[in-house]
């Protein structure tokens, strides 16, 4: 099991921070568009305070640790190890709560080709804790406006982790799922959630829509975040958004198994 001081190290050597694969150019370019409310980088938020490209900046850089320099518009960003770690704490410790109570959770992800064992970790010591891993909707149609025009989804799950799988496309031997920031995949299970009477879950983990969509309907929601995904910071900064950890949200699938095993050590949920 890694120490805090050994995590940051790992974090550094296999870029889920430090010096990371997303570009500056990027990010600016997606806090240009959350300060113009583009919908695509909303991803489910309705701010409530007015967000310009400077003061997204200096946000990102406050929660992240990329550079505040107006001048830096190029390169790679850069995410503080540190800060990365203590907001694992703060997952871990959220996640702990819930499984002390034995409470319904819901899991999705917009990167089911990088996330789903990270999350799925999670989702197997919380159901073994006894709590319900929910899985609402599954198999229903979902609809959402891509860049490349519309596309069909269906709403599926893996070891109880939500995800996309797009019509008609999925390949086999490829790996499942469609890459999506879209807040509708969440609305959609929410919905039928309720609309089965429940259970609700009292924590929604996930990333992108996931996250941001279940927590502008007032359920709590923690998750991962990258420096280009300024609506997952904006929420936690307003309140609506438990946790959001900074990471690289696009590394190989196993580089997360070291992040699992340290939220589920501090949880006190390790097996």
């Amino acid at each position: 099991m890694l120490s805090a001081g050994e995590l940051r190290a790992y974090l550094v050597a296999v870029r889920l921070a430090g010096v990371v694969a997303t570009s500056r150019e990027r990010s600016l370019r997606r806090y240009r568009l959350f300060a113009a409310r583009d919908p695509r980088v909303l991803i489910g938020i309705d701010p409530q305070e007015e967000w310009g490209e400077a003061e997204l900046v200096r946000l990102m850089a406050a929660k992240c640790g990329v550079s505040d320099d107006p001048r830096c518009v190029s390169g790679h960003d850069v995410i503080d190890p540190a800060r990365t770690v203590a907001a694992l704490d703060a997952f871990a410790e959220r996640v702990g709560d819930v499984a002390r109570r034995r409470a319904p959770v819901l899991f999705g992800t917009g990167h089911p080709h990088r996330l789903i064992g990270f999350y799925a970790g999670l989702a197997d010591a919380l159901s073994a804790a006894g709590c319900e891993v929910l899985t609402p909707a599954q198999g229903r149609c979902v609809d959402i406006t891509t860049r490349f025009g519309l596309r069909t989804c269906n709403l599926d799950y893996v070891r109880g982790i939500g995800f996309m799988r797009e019509v008609g496309r999925e390949r086999p031997g490829c790996a499942p799922g469609a890459h999506t920031h879209s807040p509708l995949p969440v609305r959609v299970a929410l919905d039928a959630a309720a609309g089965r009477g429940g259970p609700l879950p009292e924590l929604v983990v996930g990333d992108h829509g996931w996250v941001c969509g279940a927590g502008q309907l007032g359920f709590e929601a923690i998750g991962l975040a990258d420096t280009d995904d300024p609506a997952v910071f904006v929420g936690e900064a307003e309140g609506t958004v438990s946790v959001a950890v900074p990471v690289d949200d696009g590394v190989r699938s196993d580089y997360y198994t070291p992040l699992t095993r340290y939220v589920l050590n501090r949880a006190c949920l390790s097996q």
